[in-house]
């Protein structure tokens, strides 16, 4: 298990993360369905609808992201050992690339994106690999990532690719 905040005060949560086991299916279901709340409250489908919608979507995700980084290291995000969202990130020879970053709704904007994505980043400065990521342009989450220092390098329709690398986020000492 990753480790989180250091020196930890009973106010401090402790953010840690862990292997997706089989039993974190439903959790991982949960967590994808909560994307999309959303963009399901504007269809005229029923709950049944909308639930086989949403399992059916989130398995081709699944498989879509199995085929396409078959290497990449699937994890359970945990704050104070309770479940609140994913981390996915395939490390390739020059890049690391985040799959996917997904927290709660009710756990965004409390700190743990960015301990996570500042985890991410010292390993890829260290291993002097650039960090990519696509987001959508309608995305809340691109503001983290542009605060944390990426910028975007391409498009494809909605999704912007994002880049970080160290040169360009080099800090003066």
């Amino acid at each position: 298990m990753n480790s989180g905040s250091g020196a930890e005060s009973q106010n401090t949560p402790s953010i840690s993360t862990r292997p997706v086991e089989p039993h974190d299916a439903s959790f991982l279901l949960e967590l994808y369905a909560s994307t999309r709340d959303e963009e399901l409250a504007q269809v005229p489908w029923t709950t049944e609808q909308k639930q086989a919608f949403v399992s059916m979507q989130f398995a081709a995700q699944q498989d879509h992201y199995r085929k396409q980084y078959p290497l990449a290291i699937h994890e359970i995000v945990l704050v104070n050992e309770r479940p609140i969202g994913q981390l996915y990130v395939a490390r390739l020879e020059h890049e690391m690339r985040i799959i996917d970053l997904t927290i709660m709704p009710d756990q965004r904007n409390g700190g743990v994106g960015s301990f996570l994505l500042r985890r991410l980043l010292d390993e890829a400065a260290l291993a002097a690999r650039v960090v990519r990521i696509y987001v959508e342009d309608f995305n809340p989450s691109l503001r983290l990532f542009e605060r944390m220092g990426f910028k975007p390098v391409d498009k494809e329709g909605i999704h912007l690719l994002m880049e970080w690398t160290a040169d360009d986020n080099a800090t003066d000492e």
